[in-house]
């Protein structure tokens, strides 16, 4: 099998599976990436220097995707025929959505407050939540065959990281005051 027709998880030596080893996934992707670095084919042929960039690429891209929770999962379900189209499709359970609106909520009157310690507390919610939902994504994934599911979960992942974001943002602003 050619690097270029290898999923991430068979170029970097790994199990497809949603819970990696990992410590594996980088040594592996460690290795790989002194053995294809164009650094080391500066003596080689135009061609020899164009494949091994493309090598280099393809190795660097498969481990940002795989040490990446939302970005591993994302890629599991569309390798099991599930497309997460998170931006066409936005349904969300009601649970969550309210769930949404009370953590946004907590975040502006945070950020009007200029509160720190609200802000801190509102990140351990959410680190502890997305935590939830990344073990409830791999169970998905692994145990039940569910890529469907498994997408829902990715797309609410999605909106936790965005929140996440938001929160080291609002962190930001107050540091610089």
């Amino acid at each position: 099998m050619s690097v270029r027709d290898s999923s991430h998880f068979a170029l970097l030596g790994l199990p497809e599976t949603f819970a990696i080893d990992t410590g594996m996934l980088e040594t592996s992707w460690r290795r790989l990436q002194s053995a294809v670095h164009p650094d080391r084919h500066v003596q080689g042929s135009d061609t020899e220097r164009r494949m091994a960039l493309e090598r280099a690429t393809q190795v660097n891209e498969a481990y940002r995707v795989l040490r990446d929770p939302q970005r591993r999962a994302a890629y599991l379900c569309e390798r099991r025929g599930v497309a997460l189209s998170a931006e066409s499709n936005t349904a969300m359970p009601g649970e969550f959505l309210m769930q949404q609106m009370t953590w946004r909520e907590t975040l502006d009157e945070a950020r009007q407050a200029s509160d720190q310690g609200a802000l801190d507390a509102l990140g351990d919610e959410l680190a502890s939540a997305r935590a939830a939902l990344i073990q409830r994504i791999g169970e998905a994934l692994d145990q039940d065959d569910d890529p469907l599911r498994a997408a829902g979960g990715v797309r609410q992942l999605m909106f936790l990281d965005r929140l996440g974001e938001e929160i080291d943002l609002a962190h930001e602003a107050l540091d610089t005051r």
